[in-house]
């Protein structure tokens, strides 16, 4: 990790590249032209502050048909987040950070991409994705279906006992252990086109995964954006130590 820390502060001490940051915030998925559009530099000097980017792991790349679109991935900053800050001043950050984002309200439904580096499988990555077992050991929910086939019906489901799910839905591409798209919704809400979606990219990286998660219409307020970064931090953890983190992020205050 210290190798991975040094890249993203190494990334984030320009101030070019902090404004790129921004922009993906305020609108992710933007093209090189887009982001160009807005900010002061050439198209070469844009990839080489993207590229630099990408590399400490903060933006990751989509290809749309031809279009390739850049994404803000919070990960790298959630893990310094946990080092360093979680167990001190959480509590107070996150009520600040409440206020902020309620009074920043977003009015249209955004897409998120996240993206991690796990060292283990594709293989093992799927079945920890779609295992009920699997997912109750790091994701404190149970991801079920009867075979995880398109069309079929996915839970995520507690595992207090219960049985109660906290959402679901349809499997829209299944290709394991490369790729998992569903449609993610209330407990016996409708779907249709403005529906969540979430997708799982599982690709070989050299000797590890890369892991891309894309959500598509984000409602903000379910906080599922923050969320995100906790599950896969602990995903990471329990393939690569066998046990998930000593306290589930989520739950902490």
């Amino acid at each position: 990790m210290p190798e991975d820390v040094d890249l993203v502060f190494r990334a984030l001490s320009d101030p070019t590249r902090r404004q790129l940051l921004d922009r993906l915030r305020e609108r992710n998925g933007q093209t090189l032209g887009e982001l160009c559009a807005g900010v002061a530099m050439t198209r070469q000097s844009a990839t080489q502050h993207l590229a630099l980017l990408e590399g400490a792991n903060l933006i990751s790349i989509v290809w749309q048909g031809r279009r390739k679109l850049h994404y803000l991935n919070p990960v790298p900053i959630n893990e310094i987040q946990e080092r360093w800050i979680g167990r001190f001043e959480q509590p107070r950050l996150a009520a600040l950070a409440t206020i902020k984002e309620r009074a920043e309200a977003m009015t249209d439904r955004p897409t998120f991409v996240y993206v991690t580096y796990i060292e283990s499988t594709p293989e093992r990555v799927w079945q920890a994705i779609t295992d009920p077992d699997l997912s109750a050991a790091y994701w404190g929910h149970s991801n079920v279906s009867s075979d995880w086939q398109v069309g079929s019906h996915w839970e995520h489901r507690r595992i207090d006992g219960s049985g109660l799910n906290d959402g679901g839905g349809t499997v829209l591409e299944s290709d394991p252990p490369r790729r998992l798209k569903f449609n993610w919704v209330d407990d016996g809400a409708p779907e249709n086109a403005d529906s969540e979606r979430v997708a799982f990219d599982i690709e070989p990286y050299g000797s590890i995964v890369r892991l891309t998660v894309t959500h598509e219409n984000l409602v903000p307020e379910a906080g599922a954006a923050s969320g995100w970064p906790a599950v896969l931090s602990n995903l990471k953890s329990f393939l690569e130590t066998g046990r998930p983190l000593p306290q589930a992020p989520w739950e902490m205050p």
